[in-house]
C-alpha cells in the first residue's frame, strides 16, 4: 500500500545464497545487490566491489553475491530458473542413525521419499528432546503412511505430514536456540568466513527480556556458551510446568497448534479415499505459511487457521450444495 508496485522485485535471498554458496550469510549482499540495481544505492558498483575487497572478509564471495543481486533484478525469472525447490536445495543429508533410532524408522514401514525424511528428521527430533518426543512424530506418520496406502501408491500426503508435522513439533524455542548455537558447524562457517580468533557475540531478544520492557537485543560473548549449555541441559522442562519461558503466549500457540494439526489430519485420514486425497495433502501442507518469529507468526497461524477453514467450507460445499456459503453483495 505504501510502495510503487510496479517497482518492487521480489525473491527468496536466503534459497539463492544456500544454493550458490552453501550458506545464508550471503543472503544480505544478494539483496545489497539487487537494491543497487533497482536505483536505490547511489554509488558506482565498482566501488561498491573495491570496498568489499579491501573489507577482506568473505571477499569474492561478497561480490559474487551482490553480482547475484543485481542479476535477479534484471532478471526475475533467473533466479526461479536457477533453483525451483528452497527445499530441496537446502534439505540436509541424512545422518547416520542410531540402532534404536534405526528401528523407530524401519517401524513405520514407509519407503521412498517419506523414508528419507523420517531418516533426517527423527533424529533431530531425538535431539530437540528425546527419544519419546522423536516416537510420537514417527508413530503418527507411519499411521498416515498406512492410511495412505488404502488409497493408491501415492506418498504426497504422508511426505507432507513427515514435513510439516516436524515444523511444528520443532518450533525454536530457547532450548532450540542453545542447541542451534552450539552446533560445531556454527563455529566452521565463522572460522571461514571470519578467519580464527575473529570476535563474535550472540545478540539476543528472548521473549521475556520483552516481557521486562527491553525493546533491543543485546550482546553476549562467547563465555554465554556456558549458559547455553545448561539451557540445553534443561530441555526436559519444555512444556512442563517448570517451564518458565512455555509460559510466553507465543510458545502456548506454538504447542497448540501441534494437537491442532495432529487432529486436523486425524479427521482428513479417517474417510481418505481418492477423492478426497489432493484436499487432505492440501491441508497436511498449510501450515508452511506458518512462519517468523512473535507478531508475524501469530498473524500467519491466523492465516492458517483462516485456510484451513476455506478449505473445509468448500469440501462442505461440494459434498452437499445446499450448505454452500452465503455471499452478499453491496452496491
Amino acid at each position: 500500500a505504501v510502495t510503487r508496485a510496479g517497482d518492487n522485485v521480489y525473491f527468496d535471498a536466503e534459497r539463492l545464497a544456500e544454493f550458490l554458496f552453501g550458506s545464508h550469510m550471503m543472503a544480505n549482499f544478494i539483496v545489497v545487490g539487487a537494491a543497487y540495481q533497482a536505483g536505490l544505492i547511489p554509488l558506482a558498483a565498482e566501488n561498491i566491489e573495491k570496498a568489499l575487497e579491501l573489507n577482506g572478509t568473505a571477499a569474492e564471495a561478497n561480490i559474487q553475491a551482490f553480482r547475484v543481486g543485481r542479476q535477479v533484478a534484471v532478471d526475475p525469472a533467473w533466479a526461479d530458473r536457477l533453483v525451483t525447490s528452497r527445499a530441496a536445495a537446502a534439505e540436509p543429508q541424512a545422518p547416520v542413525l542410531t540402532p534404536s533410532v534405526r528401528a523407530m524408522v524401519d517401524a513405520t514401514g514407509a519407503t521412498g521419499e517419506t523414508r528419507r525424511l523420517l531418516e533426517i528428521r527423527v533424529p533431530d527430533l531425538v535431539a530437540y528432546q528425546n527419544e519419546a518426543y522423536a516416537k510420537q512424530y514417527a508413530d503418527f506418520v507411519a499411521m498416515v503412511w498406512k492410511k495412505e496406502r488404502t488409497v493408491g501408491a501415492d506418498t504426497a500426503l504422508s511426505a507432507a505430514v513427515a514435513r510439516y508435522l516436524y515444523k511444528l513439533m520443532a518450533y525454536k524455542d530457547e532450548y532450540e536456540v542453545a542447541r542451534l548455537a552450539l552446533d560445531p558447524k556454527l563455529d566452521e562457517a565463522l572460522v571461514e568466513s571470519f578467519g580464527v580468533g575473529a570476535k563474535m557475540s550472540y545478540r539476543l531478544h528472548p521473549p521475556v527480556l520483552r516481557a521486562m520492557g527491553m525493546k533491543k537485543k543485546i550482546a553476549l560473548g562467547r563465555w554465554f556458551r556456558g549458559v547455553f549449555r545448561l539451557l540445553y541441559g534443561a530441555r526436559g522442562l519444555r512444556g512442563t510446568a517448570f517451564d518458565l519461558f512455555g509460559r510466553d503466549s507465543i510458545r502456548r500457540l506454538e504447542r497448540e497448534l501441534i494437537g491442532e494439526y495432529r487432529g486436523l489430519i486425524e479427521a482428513a485420514v479417517a474417510g481418505l479415499s481418492a477423492l478426497s486425497f489432493e484436499k487432505a495433502v492440501t491441508l497436511a501442507r498449510a501450515p508452511d505459511m506458518i512462519r517468523g518469529y512473535e507478531g508475524v507468526k501469530k498473524k500467519n497461524v491466523e492465516r492458517f487457521r483462516q485456510t484451513i477453514r476455506l478449505i473445509r467450507d468448500a469440501a462442505a460445499a461440494a459434498q452437499d450444495p445446499g450448505r454452500a456459503p452465503l455471499v452478499r453483495f453491496r452496491g
